[in-house]
């Protein structure tokens, strides 16, 4: 579809009741013809959004020394030394209030091992295991791209939601972020297996992209 149908669309998704709090906009993606239940057939994968999400992108990191002190002045929004990964095992409740808190965690290499090993159970099943870490990395940029990355995940399920930006942004943005998703999407499904996906606004009627 080209921009300006993807445009026309988002348009019309937009055009709702305003509410008494700013709606996200969702892609809703409908498959068909493939079996979830095979971990291959399973989608899970971030893109970058060409005009981010409109609203922030908290980022949590587990390190200490230097890598620690990079991403402070880098900007991430928690900073977690080694000695927290115990305490958070035995406070599950804070562990998973952490976890809802933040979009994406990042975490030194040499952590991961503990990490996997005291939180796998309550990272793992929301897709939130962090990516590790060397101390040659540059932070600056990698925060600087996640604060404009979105999670592509279908779990086992055939349909899935994506969230691409909130009613604050404008539809040209918003409609640039479409087409990034479905791209990004169609470079792992064959177009034959996508059924549908709808633009969506939280409390906004369904429009037809695809």
């Amino acid at each position: 579809m080209a921009r300006k149908d993807i445009l026309q669309v988002v348009k019309t998704a937009l055009d709702s009741p305003k509410r008494n709090f700013t709606e996200g906009v969702d892609l809703a993606i409908n498959l068909r013809n493939i079996d979830m239940s095979k971990p291959q057939n399973k989608i899970d994968e971030e893109a970058v959004l060409p005009s981010g999400l409109g609203k922030p992108v908290k980022i949590a990191l587990f390190a200490s020394g230097e890598l620690a002190v990079k991403a402070d002045k880098a900007g991430a929004d928690l900073i977690l030394s080694p000695d927290q990964i115990e305490k958070l095992r035995k406070d599950k409740s804070r562990a998973k209030s952490l976890v809802n808190e933040h979009d994406f965690f990042l975490a030194e290499a040499s952590l991961m091992p503990t990490i996997g090993k005291n939180l796998g159970p309550i990272l793992g099943p929301p897709g939130k295991m962090p990516s590790p870490l060397t101390s040659d990395v540059n932070i600056v940029a990698l925060i600087e791209r996640l604060r404009k990355t979105v999670r592509i995940r279908s779990k086992d399920k055939t349909t899935f939601h994506v969230t691409i930006g909130c009613k604050t942004m404008t539809p040209e943005e918003i409609a640039a972020n479409v087409e990034t998703v479905i791209k990004h999407l169609e470079s792992k499904v064959e177009k034959q297996n996508i059924r549908s996906i709808y633009v969506k606004t939280s409390m906004g009627p369904a429009a037809r992209v695809i």
